[in-house]
């Protein structure tokens, strides 16, 4: 009988050590939800907070609430469209005030769709360097 008892208990031991092995980490990312605008045209070439031009043709964006250099996933809550951007400039103060989030390049919020409309609700996540 203790013999039995003890294999059972070896038994269970391992299939619970391989389990915790094949368990996969979950990195869970910031997200933040709120509106979205976009740069105005005038605002090409100037310097952002990074140190680098701006260009309204490029996947960019300014955030308060992600550091320089970070990748975000935005998604459009009123379409779905979502569009990978990378932070490189902060947002005047006033403009987080009024709600907003992120500031899209032009060619960002042209794949979002909302150039005509102005503004438009987002989910903004960051998104790890493998993805």
């Amino acid at each position: 009988m203790n013999k039995l008892f003890l294999l059972l208990t070896i038994l269970i031991t391992t299939v619970r050590v391989s389990a915790q092995q094949d368990s996969v980490q979950v990195k869970h990312t910031k997200t933040v939800t709120g509106t979205a605008s976009f740069y105005s045209l005038s605002l090409n070439g100037t310097k952002t907070a990074s140190g680098e031009r701006f260009h309204n043709d490029q996947m960019t964006a300014a955030s308060n609430s992600f550091k320089l250099g970070t990748r975000v996933k935005v998604t459009n809550l009123r379409n779905g469209r979502t569009v990978v951007v990378r932070i490189n400039d902060r947002m005047h103060k006033k403009m987080a005030k009024k709600g907003r989030v992120i500031d899209l390049s032009r060619a960002a919020a042209k794949k979002l769709g909302f150039i005509k409309r102005g503004l438009t609700k987002v989910r903004v996540e960051e998104i790890s360097s493998e993805e």
